[in-house]
């Protein structure tokens, strides 16, 4: 049995507060959370669990918000996300029928709201995003409602080349995306890290 099956095996067996199952997956920016929450919900649904991935990203505040406060070269870390919005989306999915929720358009770096919907038919809701278990006003409040977290761990060195070599994909520099990395996103990756809430499992 492969890992990922094992850990498929593991979320299946794992029981629920309420109707749907809620999985959190966290992890430092570009730790691969997005491809491993869509392999998950694949393989969950071919198993005949129905479920469905719900990014965190749709919580980032807007661009012109950002700039009055002065923050948009931090954009991604805690302060720039919408954290009890988020809070309040996670409480609503155990037992809600239809749940809306924002996505993030990354090409054009809005969120859009209620673009996203988790309806009566998914079984299983993976969430994704850095600030999971983040040991942190607001976010702590997240743990409670969990019922398997998991929690990725990359090398920096790797970060820091799928970082840049994102940044370039949409169309900057290397010496800007090198800047933007060191500065803001690798600083965000040692938070996830530092002040971690403990994961059920770690990969």
């Amino acid at each position: 049995m492969s890992s990922r099956d094992t850990l498929i095996a593991r979320i299946l067996e794992t029981p629920r507060k309420g109707r749907r199952r809620l999985v959190a997956l966290a992890g430092a920016p570009a730790s691969g959370k997005s491809t491993l929450a869509e392999q998950l919900a694949k393989d969950l649904t071919n198993a005949g669990c129905a479920a469905q991935v719900i990014p965190m990203d749709g919580f980032h505040l807007h661009n012109p918000t950002l700039i009055a406060r002065n923050m948009l070269d931090r954009k991604g870390a805690p302060e720039t996300f919408d954290a009890s919005g988020f809070v309040n989306l996670v409480k609503r999915l155990h037992d809600e029928t239809e749940v809306f929720y924002p996505t993030f358009d990354r090409a054009r770096d809005i969120a859009i709201a209620g673009a996203g919907c988790v309806d009566d038919t998914c079984d299983t809701a993976i969430i994704e995003g850095n600030y999971l278990l983040y040991d942190a006003p607001v976010w702590r409040d997240l743990a409670g409602h969990w019922d398997i977290s998991i929690r990725l761990e990359t090398p920096t060195d790797i970060l820091q080349k799928r970082l840049i070599d994102r940044w370039i994909s949409h169309g900057l520099t290397l010496e800007q995306a090198t800047a933007r990395t060191a500065t803001n996103d690798l600083p965000n990756a040692q938070l996830v890290t530092t002040s971690a809430l403990p994961a059920d499992v770690i990969l």
